[in-house]
């Protein structure tokens, strides 16, 4: 009897809800935009600097998004979807 209660607690479940797994996929498209914002800009001859590097979509626009897709990855672990009422 005892294995057979076992067994169904041992069903697989997942850990979040739905909406957790939504926003943590939000969460890390934002932090992949940000990365992918913030590459190129470099110059195939070393010698030559490329000013593009330090442009304003790689200085701000891009760490700024990384950090609010760490944000929302953050606020979807810590978001409780099962609150009783």
């Amino acid at each position: 009897m005892g294995e057979k209660k076992r067994k169904q607690n041992a069903k697989g479940h997942f850990i979040f809800e739905r909406k957790n797994y939504i926003y943590m996929a939000i969460g890390a498209g934002l932090i992949a935009l940000g990365f992918v914002l913030m590459s190129g800009g470099g110059s195939n001859d070393p010698l030559v600097f490329n000013p593009e590097i330090y442009n304003w979509r790689r200085i701000r626009l891009a760490p700024t998004l990384i950090l609010i897709g760490f944000g929302v990855e953050i606020y979807a672990i810590l978001l409780d979807t099962r609150k009783k009422k």
